[in-house]
């Protein structure tokens, strides 16, 4: 839900509170209120969270929900489900009152969304695997490596890679096993992550 307020810059969201606990992005200088997740979202997204740390990524380089700023007309934040952070990114981040990735930070090589059915078309707005979509492109400016999409709803993982600033799309189903450029090739397929569990 869009706020009915002023554009905003990326300054003013920064220091913007109304004294409650709803929560928001900024979507081209707009204030949008962001819904809570469903459980079944939380849980593939933590699933996936506990999955990239037995894989040997170090705990202080994930997060989930960290905010991200995005290059765009106006300002832009986006907050990934889960994200893998470099070891600069993690270290830029440190002491920051704020969990948010600043121009001024490197990009996390990989961010993760999961599709939410309470919010089908807002999600698609952004998430859609067909054409050029806002969201995609906002990740491929920024130059983030790897953009994973889960998409319960269609059943299926779409790993997008970062080639010469645009992403090539992959798209798993059933029990395929996820290929990562990050990764490499994953002992983890789509219904395990659908279902939550390996």
């Amino acid at each position: 839900m869009t706020i009915a307020t002023q554009k905003m810059t990326l300054e003013e969201y920064l220091n913007y509170d109304d004294g409650t606990d709803i929560g928001y992005e900024l979507d081209n200088g707009e204030l949008v209120a962001t819904a809570p997740e469903s459980e079944p979202n939380r849980r593939i997204a933590s699933f996936l969270f506990l999955f990239f740390a037995q894989q040997g990524i170090p705990s202080y380089r994930l997060t989930m929900k960290t905010e991200i700023v995005i290059s765009g007309t106006r300002a832009t934040t986006r907050f990934p489900d889960v994200m893998v952070m470099s070891d600069e990114l993690a270290t830029a981040l440190e002491g920051a009152r704020r969990s948010t990735i600043m121009f001024d930070m490197p990009p996390p090589p990989l961010v993760v969304e999961v599709v939410s059915s309470n919010q089908e078309n807002r999600d698609y707005r952004y998430k859609r695997l067909t054409g050029v979509t806002l969201k995609r492109t906002e990740y491929a400016a920024r130059g983030i490596g790897e953009y994973w999409i889960v998409d319960p709803q269609q059943q299926r993982v779409t790993v997008l890679k970062q080639v010469e600033g645009l992403y090539e799309e992959t798209v798993f189903e059933g029990n395929s096993p996820i290929a990562s450029p990050l990764f490499g090739s994953l002992s983890l397929t789509p219904s395990e992550i659908l279902q939550g569990q390996a």
